[in-house]
C-alpha cells in the first residue's frame, strides 16, 4: 500500500469477520479508520486495538447514521451487511433493506460527502448456477435473497460513478481463513472445525457443487490493491476478486482439509444437494492490476486446525453467523415480551 498517513478510511462492518483483519491491515499501514458497526457480535476482533489513536469506533446502522461521520473521510469500504444466504433467508425484507438500500445510501452520501473512493463488497454468488467459467461480463443469475440485494446494491453504487467520484465492486471468492470473528460458517472453516471436533468432515450433498475461494488476508490485499489503483482503472468496474487456481468442487476441498492437517478422516453427508455451483475467472482483476493471491486452503486448514488445538481459537455460539442471528432475534422477542407485560402491569 501507498504512503497513506493522513488517509481517512471509513469501514463499515468493521468489526465483522473479514472486516476485523482489514481495520487492522489499515492501522498497520498508517491510516486513519473509522469503524461503523451495530457489533452485534462484539467489539472482541477489535479489542487489542480499540484504544487506537487512529481508531475511532462507531456503533451505529448504514441505515441511519449521521452524514456528518463522512466528514473528512477519503475512502469509504462497504462491508456491512447480513453476511450469508442462510442470514439473508431468515428475514428477506430486512436483507434488502440493510444489503440493498442501506449500502446504496452510504453510496450516495459518500458522493454528497465528497468522498474520493467507494469500494463496495461483493460476491460471486450472483453468478448462481453455471455450467461455463464466469467473468464480469456473464449475465448475474443471483438465487438466494443475499445475492439478489448484492447484485441490487452494484447497480445502485456504480450509477454513482463520475470524474469526481470512484466507485468499484469486487465480487469476492468464499473466503476461508482465521479472523478475530471467527466464521465457521464458511466451507473450508467449518469441514476443519468438524474434523477437529469429531473426525468427521461435513460436506453438503453430493459435493460435486464448484465454488471459487479465497484465503481472508488475500481478500485483504485486494482492497489495498484498489486503494492504491488509479481511478481511471477501477472507476465504475467490477472486479471478481479470488484465484483461478482455486476453483475447487467441495468434494475436492474435504479431500484437501483431511490431506493437509494430516488425520484421519471420515465424511459426514448433510443436507440435500446445493443448488448453487459456479466457476469463476479471475483473469480481469489480474492483468489489470497485478493482483495475485498468496495463500492456499491447505496452509489455512492447518492454521484452524492447530489454533483449535492449542485453544487460541474457540468454537461458539458467535462463530455461526445465522443461529447467532436467531439468538439475537429471539432476545429481541423476549425483551419485546417483557417491556410489554411490564406495561401492562
Amino acid at each position: 500500500m501507498a504512503n497513506n498517513q493522513t488517509m481517512q478510511v471509513l469501514v463499515t462492518g468493521g468489526a465483522g469477520y473479514i472486516g476485523s483483519v482489514l481495520v487492522h491491515h489499515l492501522l498497520e499501514q498508517g491510516c486513519k479508520v473509522k469503524c461503523l458497526d451495530r457489533f452485534f457480535f462484539g467489539t472482541e476482533s477489535l479489542n487489542d486495538v480499540s484504544s487506537h489513536k487512529n481508531l475511532q469506533m462507531i456503533k451505529d446502522d448504514i441505515r441511519w447514521f449521521t452524514p456528518d461521520v463522512l466528514d473528512d473521510v477519503d475512502i469509504v469500504m462497504d462491508l456491512a451487511a447480513l453476511s450469508n444466504d442462510p442470514s439473508g433467508e431468515l428475514d428477506p425484507s430486512k436483507t434488502y433493506d440493510i444489503n440493498h438500500l442501506g449500502r446504496s445510501r452510504v453510496a450516495k452520501l459518500s458522493k454528497s460527502k465528497g468522498v474520493e473512493k467507494y469500494i463496495l463488497a461483493s460476491s460471486c454468488s450472483i453468478y448462481g448456477f453455471r455450467d461455463e467459467v464466469s467473468d464480469e461480463k456473464t449475465p448475474s443469475n443471483p438465487l438466494t435473497t443475499y445475492a439478489k440485494a448484492n447484485h441490487m446494491a452494484e447497480n445502485d453504487v456504480l450509477r454513482l460513478a463520475d470524474s469526481n467520484f470512484t466507485v468499484t465492486a469486487l465480487r469476492f471468492a468464499t473466503v476461508y481463513g482465521i479472523s478475530g470473528r471467527m466464521r465457521f460458517d464458511l466451507a473450508i472453516n467449518a469441514m476443519t472445525l468438524g474434523l477437529f471436533k469429531t473426525g468427521k468432515i461435513p460436506l453438503n450433498r453430493d459435493g460435486k457443487q464448484w465454488r471459487p475461494f479465497i484465503h481472508i488476508k488475500d481478500a485483504v490485499r485486494a482492497y489495498s490493491a484498489v486503494i492504491d489503483a488509479p481511478s481511471d482503472i477501477i472507476n465504475g468496474q467490477i472486479f471478481n476478486v479470488g484465484s483461478d487456481t482455486q476453483n475447487y468442487q467441495l468434494s475436492d476441498v474435504a479431500k484437501m482439509v483431511g490431506y493437509s492437517v494430516g488425520v484421519s478422516y471420515e465424511i459426514e453427508w448433510y443436507g440435500s444437494p446445493d443448488h448453487r455451483s459456479y466457476r469463476v475467472s479471475f483473469k480481469k482483476f489480474k492483468e489489470m492490476l497485478g493482483y495475485e493471491v498468496k495463500y492456499t486452503p491447505d496452509q489455512a486448514a492447518r492454521e484452524i486446525y492447530n489454533a483449535l488445538r492449542s485453544g487460541t481459537l474457540i468454537d461458539s455460539p458467535k462463530t455461526h453467523t445465522v443461529n447467532w442471528y436467531k439468538h439475537l432475534l429471539a432476545s429481541y422477542e423476549l425483551m419485546k415480551e417483557v417491556v410489554v407485560k411490564d406495561t401492562v402491569l
